[in-house]
């Protein structure tokens, strides 16, 4: 009864929470609904019961924590010019005024689409490993479906980036510590994407894997 209450919530979390972002303009708001979906896989790691499920969940909570805090470190730091970043347009043309940041941003968006070799790919892939190995193909199918659906408000803050002129000519900078630690978070996303192995297993044997 209680995956079947599980496999309900994931479902409902994934769909609702995808396609309330897609309709949203605020960057803020985009990136609180997609939370939603990103907790509904979270908890298709857990309705399996098995260790390997525990283990995907956790690698998922932990992968999805260094995006969101990157994510959001960026909407801060498009903030620091007196003008809150509201809106996507907001990003529009960011890699003509900073294209490092530009870069950052498009790694966080690339792994919360779960586009490979990010890490984000790797924590999709574990936890739609452990409900297809407890039989539960639709689940996973239809994860994969609205995943993809999902994956379209992502990359249209990276066309706002690269393909679009900027709103403002005004730089774009950051205290030296703010900025180190974006950066350090973006080679972490990326860095555990290529050498995802050492995480993986740390999050497995952690609950006997």
């Amino acid at each position: 009864h209680w995956q079947s209450m599980l496999a309900s919530l994931a479902v409902l979390s994934i769909v609702l929470g995808n396609l309330a972002a897609i309709m949203q303009n605020n960057i803020r708001r985009m990136l609180a609904y997609s939370t939603i979906s990103h907790m509904g896989f979270v908890m298709l790691g857990l309705l399996p019961g098995t260790d390997f499920g525990f283990g995907a969940a956790m690698y998922y909570v932990i992968v999805y924590g260094l995006m969101s805090v990157a994510a959001f470190g960026m909407v801060i730091l498009l903030s620091a010019g007196g003008e809150e970043a509201q809106t996507l347009e907001d990003f529009k043309g960011l890699n003509q005024r900073h294209p490092f940041y530009a870069a950052i941003m498009s790694l966080v968006m690339f792994s919360m689409a779960g586009v490979p070799p990010m890490v984000g790919f790797f924590a999709k892939l574990l936890v739609l490993k452990a409900v297809v190995e407890t039989g539960m193909i639709w689940l996973a199918v239809t994860s994969v479906v609205f995943a993809v659906i999902g994956a379209f408000y992502y990359l249209r803050v990276i066309k706002f980036m690269y393909f679009d002129e900027p709103e403002t000519e005004a730089s774009v900078t950051a205290p030296v510590d703010f900025g180190a630690a974006l950066t350090l978070n973006g080679i972490m996303i990326l860095g555990l994407g290529i050498f995802s192995s050492s995480l993986i297993t740390i999050c497995m044997t952690s609950f006997g894997s």
